[in-house]
């Protein structure tokens, strides 16, 4: 994830990496604005998306197999992906449209239902356009974890040794790669 988002120019920056399993995260990548966000364009949400899937990539990369890690940064990835095309009006084939009624209880701050308000040929297009999105941002982190394979084995070595590598020290490890420019 850190080494995808540090590549990207719209993603956030890494604050924090470590391998220290804490709950049912076996790690985590640690990823702040580096200034207060009101409104998100689409090329950071592609940017995140990709970032996601970055986890995903490495295993197949790395090791030519996926586990069950990565399922929760794929849940958030297609969650992430349909609101692009269901809610933001973000998706270049359907265009500026939103689709679904949802049902709040906002005293609860909960989501109750979603009422569907499109037929079923336009459900396929979302469907369509939520997998190309992901299969998208899953080329793109692919891509940087090919490119970039001897510093994710470097940032990999250092996690082994500490376990956490904070802002500055991954700073450090990418700077001379210059990665944010060449994607």
């Amino acid at each position: 994830h850190a080494l995808v988002a540090s590549a990207l120019p719209n993603a956030d920056a890494v604050h924090k990496i470590s391998i220290i399993s804490r709950g049912r995260a076996g790690g985590y990548t640690l990823k702040l604005p580096l200034e207060e966000i009101n409104f998100y364009s689409r090329a950071k949400f592609l940017d995140e998306l990709a970032t996601l899937l970055g986890g995903y990539a490495a295993e197949k990369t790395i090791f030519n197999d996926v586990t069950t890690g990565p399922c929760s940064d794929l849940k958030i990835a297609s969650d992430l992906a349909r609101r692009i095309v269901t809610e933001y009006g973000m998706s270049e084939k359907l265009g500026p449209v939103t689709y679904g009624d949802k049902e709040h209880m906002v005293f609860l701050g909960k989501e109750l239902s979603e009422q569907r308000n499109y037929s079923e040929q336009v459900a396929t297009k979302i469907d369509e356009e939520v997998s190309g999105l992901i299969k998208k941002a899953y080329a793109t982190a692919l891509k940087v974890i090919k490119d970039q394979r001897g510093l994710l084995d470097k940032i990999a070595k250092v996690l082994i040794e500490k376990e956490t590598i904070e802002q500055s020290e991954f700073e450090a490890l990418i700077k001379p790669s210059h990665l944010a420019t060449s994607f």
